[in-house]
C-alpha cells in the first residue's frame, strides 16, 4: 500500500479525516438524544438536518472558489476551525434559531474540508491510483465514525451529551495542528498563472474553464453522488421505521442495519478502487449501482431478519463504494487547474440528494408504505445505471477502448 501510495501527504489527509470522522461520529451519536432530552420535537430534529444539508449546498461552490485561490491546505485548516467552533459551540444553544444556525455553518465548513481535502488527494494521485487513493479516503471518514460512537458513550458515562460536543471540537482542533504542522504546501496546487492546462485527451484546453463545462465534464460523477445521498440520507431516517412497522423488527435490532452497511463499504471499497483503476471507473460504478439497486428492490421481499441484514452488508458494499469510485472518475476527468471547482460541483449535488431524498421518501412512506419508499430508491439507481450507459464516454478508458475497437474493425 505503501509503495503504490508513496506521498506522505496523502497521508496526513488520512489522518486529519479519520480525525474528523472521529469528532462526526462522536456528536451526531448523541444529537438525537440530546436534542430530544432539551424539549427538539422531531419534526425540528428534521430541519435541523436541511439546515446541515443547505449549508454544505450552500457552501460548496464557493469553497471550490477558495481552494483555487488560496490553496487546498489553508481552506482545510480553516474550514477544520471553523467547524471546530461550530460543534462545540452546540450545547451552548438554547433556541431551534440558535441551533439551526449553528447546523447550517456546521454544513458549510463541512463542505470546504471536503472539497479541501478531495481537491489535495486528487491532484496528487495519478491516474494509475485515484480509485484506491480515494477509497481509502472514504474508510478514513467511515471508521471515525464506527470510533465516535464509542468515545460518545464514554463521554456521556463520565459526563453528558453536551461535554460529547465539546470533545469533538477539540478533535477538530487536533486535526488543524495536524494539517498546519505535517502537510505541506502542495506543488500541484489548483492555482495557475498558465494559460492553458492538458486535458484527459492530451489536447492543451484553457486552465479556466467556464462553470457548465466543468459540470458536463463531471456529470456522471455528480449523477452518481446526488443518487447516493439521495438513497443515504433517506434509508437513515426511514429505514429503521421500515423495519420495526413492517417487518416486526425490534427497535434495539434496527442499530445492526447501519454496521452491516458500514462493514460492506468498509470491506469493499478499496477493492472497488482497484477494480475502478484497472478496468474503468464508470463500468465499475455501473455494477455496482446495478448489484446495491437489486438488493435495495429484493429487500421488500425478504422474509427474515438475517437476510435483511446479508442485504444490508452487499447494498453498503456497493452503493457505499460508488462515492470514492466516482470521486476518482472525477480526478481522472478533470485537469488539476479546476479539481476545486469540479469538487464543489460533486458536493454540492451530494447536499442536493441529502435534501431532496427525505421529503419524497417521507411522502411516499406515509401514504403508500415503506415497500414504495424502497422501490423508489431501487428505481433511482436504476436510473443512474441507465445514465452510465448513455455517457459511457466519459470515462477515458471507454473512450480508448472504443477507439482501439474501431482501429480494429477497420
Amino acid at each position: 500500500m505503501l509503495k503504490r501510495i508513496a506521498d506522505r501527504n496523502i497521508w496526513v489527509i488520512y489522518a486529519t479525516i479519520a480525525l474528523l470522522g472521529i469528532a462526526y461520529g462522536t456528536s451526531i451519536a448523541v444529537l438525537a438524544v440530546h436534542l430530544d432530552a432539551h424539549g427538539i420535537p422531531n419534526v425540528a430534529m428534521g430541519g435541523l438536518a436541511s439546515a446541515f444539508a443547505l449549508g454544505i449546498c450552500v457552501f460548496s461552490i464557493p469553497a471550490g472558489v477558495i481552494v483555487k485561490r488560496l490553496g487546498a491546505k489553508t481552506t482545510l485548516a480553516a474550514s477544520l476551525a471553523g467547524y471546530a467552533l461550530c460543534v462545540a459551540s452546540f450545547p451552548f444553544m438554547s433556541t431551534l434559531a440558535g441551533l439551526s444556525v449553528a447546523r447550517f455553518f456546521d454544513g458549510a465548513f463541512s463542505a470546504g474540508v471536503w472539497v479541501a481535502a478531495e481537491t489535495a488527494l486528487l491532484s496528487r494521485s495519478d491516474k494509475s491510483n485515484k480509485g484506491l487513493v480515494m477509497s481509502l479516503y472514504a474508510i478514513s471518514l467511515a471508521l471515525g465514525y464506527v470510533i465516535g460512537p464509542v468515545l460518545a458513550s464514554l463521554v456521556v458515562r463520565v459526563s453528558s451529551t453536551g461535554t460529547t460536543f465539546v470533545v469533538a471540537g477539540a478533535l477538530a482542533c487536533v486535526a488543524v495542528l495536524v494539517v498546519l504542522l505535517s502537510l505541506d504546501k502542495s506543488d500541484t496546487s489548483t492555482s495557475t498563472t498558465t494559460t492553458t492546462s492538458t486535458s484527459t485527451n492530451g489536447e492543451s484546453e484553457p486552465a479556466t474553464s467556464g462553470a457548465m463545462t466543468i459540470f458536463w465534464r463531471t456529470k456522471t460523477s455528480c449523477m452518481g453522488t446526488f443518487t447516493y445521498g439521495y438513497f443515504q440520507a433517506s434509508v437513515v431516517l426511514f429505514l429503521p421505521l421500515y423495519l420495526i412497522k413492517s417487518k416486526h423488527v425490534s427497535p434495539d435490532w434496527t442499530i445492526l442495519v447501519t454496521a452491516f452497511f458500514a462493514a460492506g463499504m468498509l470491506l469493499m471499497s478499496t477493492w472497488a478502487g482497484r477494480l475502478g483503476d484497472r478496468h474503468g471507473h464508470l463500468l465499475v460504478m455501473r455494477v455496482l449501482a446495478l448489484v446495491g439497486g437489486a438488493m435495495v428492490a429484493s429487500f421488500v421481499l425478504l422474509p427474515s431478519f438475517p437476510l435483511m441484514c446479508a442485504a444490508v452488508f452487499v447494498a453498503g458494499a456497493t452503493l457505499a463504494s460508488v462515492s470514492p469510485v466516482s470521486l476518482a472518475l472525477q480526478g481522472v476527468v478533470t485537469p488539476k487547474s479546476e479539481l476545486g471547482r469540479a469538487n464543489a460541483f460533486y458536493n454540492a449535488a451530494y447536499a442536493a440528494g441529502m435534501l431532496i431524498g427525505p421529503p419524497v421518501s417521507g411522502l411516499l412512506f406515509t401514504r403508500y408504505g415503506g415497500g414504495t419508499m424502497l422501490f423508489h430508491l431501487a428505481a433511482l439507481w436504476a436510473l443512474f445505471v441507465a445514465l452510465t450507459v448513455l455517457f459511457a464516454a466519459d470515462d477515458p478508458r471507454h473512450a480508448s477502448s472504443a477507439r482501439a475497437l474501431r482501429a480494429m474493425l477497420r
